[in-house]
């Protein structure tokens, strides 16, 4: 839910566990207590998408018997699945574009122990008419971070579980080109089309490829998205990495973003999730603002975490 800073304060000052997210300038006013939170301008709020600054938007953890709030930084970030709970939940914010969220970028998908503990979370931003840093803050100590990622442990009830999913509204065409990579990389140049190595960028410029379009890959019939950051300078530049092993393709054009998330969100059938956040990429190219995806609202991201890092999804989280 959208909060006032008062609120938000007192919600803090009555010990209720939270997760926050909200422009820096609110975020840096709130007292210390048993919260996390990350910095982002954009929200899908029950009345739709929204910019603001004069808001936060709050869930409360008010079905955790305890947490535990920890930072890490690249070197140490794959601790979460040392320290987490046996029966828990691992809720996890990333600064966008720090060495820490690169690396849990390349690496989660090679951390066996990631899909044993049910892990989400999102990767902060700023507001991109006038830029700033991406932070995420520590509440028990009000410490913030551009360089580390924050977590907070939330161990449940024994006849409980999380659940978490993801609403992806786009897929491929098998007769397409199959796009393979020699390596894990967040930046490419080189890649093979059909088996035909070429550069990358000039493949998608001479194809005329529309790069609001993600590259998907088929991982068992579950979508995952790598969406596009840059074309330059014969390099193509990611929002999450590619994987070396992996066959993309591009996405099918999708031609009107809010009734495919209308029609996908009804497919999902999800009841109360107790937490979801959205692709700023899906806001901006799906004119979100002013649009409504109950039940999901949540925080705009810079990437979506669902175990692993992702692009253009909405990530949810329920505890059944």
């Amino acid at each position: 839910m959208l909060v006032s800073l008062d609120t938000a304060t007192s919600l803090i000052q009555e010990g209720k566990t939270l997760h926050i997210a909200a422009d820096d300038s609110l975020l840096a006013k709130l007292p210390a207590g048993k919260w996390i939170g990350g910095t982002t301008p954009y929200f899908i709020a029950e009345s739709g998408g929204i910019l603001t600054k004069d808001k936060l938007f709050i869930n409360e953890i008010d079905f955790a018997e305890e947490t535990r709030v920890a930072v890490y930084g690249k070197y140490n970030i794959f601790q979460i699945v040392e320290e987490c709970y046996d029966n828990g939940l691992t809720m996890l914010i990333l600064p966008f574009g720090s060495a820490v969220a690169a690396k849990y970028a390349k690496g989660a998908p090679d951390v066996e122990e990631l899909l044993m503990h049910p892990t989400v979370g999102w990767v902060s931003g700023l507001d991109l008419n006038t830029g700033g840093e991406a932070k995420v803050y520590d509440g028990t100590t009000g410490k913030s971070y551009t360089d580390k990622a924050v977590i907070m442990y939330i161990k449940l009830p024994k006849n409980k579980t999380a659940m978490i999913n993801i609403v992806n509204i786009f897929g491929d065409d098998k007769t397409d080109p199959t796009i393979a990579f020699p390596e894990n990389a967040l930046d490419v140049s080189q890649c093979r089309v059909n088996g035909q190595e070429v550069n990358f960028a000039e493949y998608i410029q001479k194809k005329h490829i529309d790069t609001q379009m993600p590259l998907v890959a088929d991982y068992n019939g579950v979508y995952i998205n790598t969406s596009i950051k840059a074309v330059e300078n014969g390099r193509v530049g990611l929002y999450a990495p590619v994987f070396k092993g992996i066959e993309y393709r591009f996405a099918t054009h999708v031609a009107n973003y809010a009734e495919e998330f209308k029609n996908k969100i009804g497919a999902a059938g999800a009841g109360t999730p107790v937490f979801s956040c959205n692709c700023i990429l899906n806001y901006l190219y799906g004119h979100l603002e002013g649009k409504k995806t109950p039940p999901y609202v949540g925080p705009v991201t810079f990437g979506e975490v669902a175990y692993q890092l992702l692009n253009q999804t909405l990530v949810y989280c329920e505890i059944i």
